[in-house]
């Protein structure tokens, strides 16, 4: 299924020892609060969620470089429209019981994010 034209987010989370169990907990729990939560028809529905985790390599051009010792996420989702996005930002505060722990252990992580970019090519 093409997402072409729909409204993604994507961070990208790298974390120390000090902090993977922390993001592998955080990461549980969001799962699970987005699958109770979120519309998945009409306007707001959220058409796409992953998130993955893997050691970073010294090279990140080479998946066979050395591994740092830290661990990189990424979380991926798409919307069906920007408000759904906007959506999913209302619902956090307002009901993720780990939306503040969550936002400090981004900040204590090295992190990249695209907000509410289109999605320019999307093929399957």
């Amino acid at each position: 299924m093409s997402h072409e034209g729909k409204t993604q987010i994507t961070f990208i989370f790298t974390a120390d020892g000090d902090n993977v169990e922390e993001g592998d907990r955080l990461f549980a729990s969001h799962a699970e609060w987005i699958e109770k939560t979120h519309h998945r028809d009409g306007e707001l529905a959220l058409l796409r969620y992953n998130v993955v985790r893997g050691a970073e390599v010294s090279n990140p051009l080479d998946p066979g470089s050395e591994p740092t010792g830290r661990t990189s996420y990424a979380l991926t989702e798409v919307y069906e429209s920007p408000a759904g996005l906007a959506d999913h930002w209302e619902q956090g505060a307002n009901s993720w019981q780990d939306f503040g722990p969550f936002l400090a252990w981004a900040q204590s992580v090295e992190t990249a994010v695209l907000h509410g970019s289109p999605v320019i090519h999307s093929l399957w």
